[in-house]
């Protein structure tokens, strides 16, 4: 788990420079958020008449802010690490600062305005001080360009600090304002204000606090009579303008480029980056699968790296003779690794919960999106048609060579009740319900087709965890679903797919199954409140299951503990058992662009199963506790009571099992 250590610096009385007036308060209430409301591990305070630094380390260390004391502090705490890589080390300083040389400095309480070089502290000598900490996320919090009622600067941030998130109060042609109103700098009263935010408009990742500071700030120098100050935020490299801040209140995609730039690392070989990478992930989501997994696959290999017998030291070379004039010599400090593209073809892999992690260096440019009208169905609780309405949708196609393809459409991040409220007819005891946010994502249009199946086995035939049988349908044809198959075979083609193509496909979680069956309906369908033999295809004659399976009759009137005596569904009309599936697309679409979520087959989820509903993340991932080995289905099947195909049904199955014959095919997610 990553922690969160800070330095607060605030000066106002300075010996030689114009005092300021609400600098030391800054920093103490930047001090007093970070220990109370966002509980950092520890935080330094430094100011004037700070109490004296808690002796947590080595020799006792003034709170002072002299030139002397600032030094020693910087000197003594941080020359041995005590912080873990994936650990944050943030740094607050409010004050005067110049820029001298193309050098930035910022100034102790005794600094010389005439001997800057000497006197004050050179951010870069900061900056490498506390990256000798051994955390490699360091983020600067600079107010330091203030003078006579604005804080005085020429500059302050230019210098480019490598590994560092920088975050200056104004740009370098701006002075930084105190608001006597509100007895803060208008940087840190923004700043502050800003990392308070919650919900979809908080301030978790680097961005979003630069795209807030680069708004607010300049508003609350406005309101208050002051000229423009727009603060600006230097990140180096660029990715870390994508470095999470506040894990607790980050948004499911705020993980997505980190997954991609773990995955890079990893397909580098650079185990340290990419371990500390997942484990910064793993803070935001505990309960993400493919981080645990990730992190448990690197710790295996960096086991097998420990095991390997070390190569002998290669004798040294003899001097060269005669040696070349000084000049002429060339010496290289540093050593790139090219790393073959081969590496990003191959998959290494993570078993939890379906997900696929898939090594590669640059993501393939996403296909084209293109837009189609659906046509949308819907019926009143006795099965009679509604007006056809009308929805757009956007899609897009993954070829498999030919002319098939997997056609996919765009899924809206959302938030929904999952699950069935207590009056819906014939629920169950397991659904729920509760309250679910659900990022974007894409899902495939229908399940999963034979034909589909086989481009994926003949194009990618070896297995990546487990082998593929190439045609395993109890019911042929092209168009069918593929059905017959375990959990594990779904995975695998998922694995084997995303390894073929360079996107993420994987299993969806039942919450984003769920969200996606019901496109922003409440009713059991998303048809209305009843299924008709011309919506799905479901045992609409009477029990709970019907039909064969390898031979034998398996007809029942119960199934799970409930007992299902009608084929109908509340008020609608009887229906019909056809005894097979049916080919995709042979029924109406829902509001997403999506087929048959009701009947024609079970649809495998990565879940692993619980019995409670609201043991399931509230944010869409899938749930990774319990018994690994049995998994989510959803959506009943041809040979199914109605009641048992409705949007909240929910339904396990062991991952080795494929099931009654001819009943359990799936549809994929991919990752956008």
């Amino acid at each position: 788990m990553s922690e969160n250590w800070a330095v607060c610096i605030g000066i106002n009385s300075y010996d030689s420079l114009k005092p300021l007036d609400c600098a030391r308060r800054d920093a103490e209430a930047v001090n007093d958020f970070f220990k109370d409301t966002l509980h950092f591990k520890n935080v330094y305070f430094l100011a004037e008449d700070a109490p004296p630094l808690k002796a947590d380390y080595g020799q006792t260390l003034h709170s002072r802010p002299t030139f002397g004391n600032l030094m020693r502090f910087l000197r003594v705490r941080f020359e041995q690490p005590f912080l873990q890589p994936s650990d944050n080390l943030w740094f607050f300083f409010a004050g005067h600062g110049r820029r001298e040389r193309d050098q930035d400095y910022i100034l102790p309480l005794d600094a010389d305005p005439g001997n800057v070089e000497e006197t004050g502290i050179p951010v870069r000598y900061v900056v490498e001080r506390l990256r000798r900490s051994g955390a490699e996320n360091v983020v600067l919090l600079l107010d330091a360009c203030r003078n006579e009622g604005a804080r005085d600067g020429q500059g302050v941030g230019l210098d480019n600090q490598r590994g560092t998130v920088t975050i200056c109060s104004c740009s370098p042609t701006e002075f930084s304002y105190e608001i006597d109103d509100l007895g803060h700098g208008a940087f840190t009263y923004g700043l502050i204000e800003g990392l308070r935010l919650h919900g979809e408009q908080n301030c978790a990742t680097v961005e979003r606090l630069d795209a807030y500071l680069q708004t607010r700030v300049p508003e609350i120098c406005r309101l208050h009579g002051k000229p423009r100050q727009t603060p600006c935020t230097f990140a180096e490299p660029l990715s870390k303008r994508h470095f999470i801040l506040l894990p607790d209140i980050a948004l499911p995609e705020d993980l997505e480029p980190l997954k991609l730039e773990a995955l890079e690392a990893e397909a580098n070989d650079d185990l340290a980056l990419a371990e500390q990478l997942w484990w910064r992930i793993n803070a935001v989501e505990p309960t993400d699968a493919q981080s645990r997994a990730a992190i448990r696959r690197i710790a295996l290999k960096f086991e097998r790296l420990a095991a390997q017998p070390k190569k002998p030291e290669p004798p040294a070379p003899d001097p060269p003779t005669p040696p070349l004039p000084p000049e002429d010599q060339t010496v290289k400090t540093s050593r790139r690794r090219l790393v073959i593209g081969a590496a990003a073809g191959a998959a290494a892999l993570a078993a939890g919960g379906g997900l696929l992690v898939l090594p590669r260096l640059m993501k393939p440019r996403f296909p084209e999106l293109r837009q189609e009208m659906l046509q949308i169905e819907t019926v009143d609780s006795e099965g009679r048609p509604q007006p056809t309405a009308w929805q757009q949708a956007n899609c897009f196609d993954q070829p498999l060579g030919g002319d098939n393809a997997i056609e996919f459409s765009m899924i809206p991040a959302g938030e929904f009740t999952m699950g069935s409220p207590d009056g819906e007819l014939l629920r169950s005891d397991n659904e729920g319900p509760m309250f679910v946010k659900v990022g974007h994502f894409a899902m495939s249009r229908t399940t999963i087709t034979q034909a589909q199946w086989r481009s994926v086995v003949l194009a990618r035939p070896s297995a990546i965890r487990w082998v593929m049988p190439v045609d395993p349908s109890s019911f042929k044809g092209d168009d069918l679903p593929v059905e017959t198959i375990t959990w594990q075979h779904a995975w695998e083609f998922c694995a084997r797919l995303s390894a073929w193509t360079g996107h993420t496909y994987r299993l969806p979680s039942q919450a984003e199954w769920e969200y996606a069956c019901r496109a922003r309906t409440t009713t059991p369908f998303h048809f209305g409140q009843t299924l008709t033999p011309k919506l799905a295809n479901y045992c609409g004659t009477g029990g709970a299951v019907c039909g064969v399976s390898d031979g034998r009759d398996i007809s029942d009137l119960a199934y799970d503990g409930n007992v299902y005596p009608d084929g109908t569904y509340g008020s609608g009309p009887a229906g019909i058992f056809i005894g097979q599936t049916k080919p995709v697309r042979s029924y109406p679409t829902n509001r997403f662009g999506l087929f048959e979520m009701h009947g024609n087959v079970w649809e495998y989820c990565s879940d692993n199963w619980s019995d409670r509903l609201e043991d399931i993340p509230d944010n869409g991932s899938p749930y990774v506790g319990g018994r690994m080995d049995l998994h989510v289905l959803r959506g009943g099947s041809w040979s199914h009571n109605p009641a048992i195909c409705r949007s909240a049904y929910r339904d396990r199955v062991n991952e080795t099992s494929r099931g009654w014959s001819g009943r359990i095919g799936f549809r994929i997610v991919c990752e956008v």
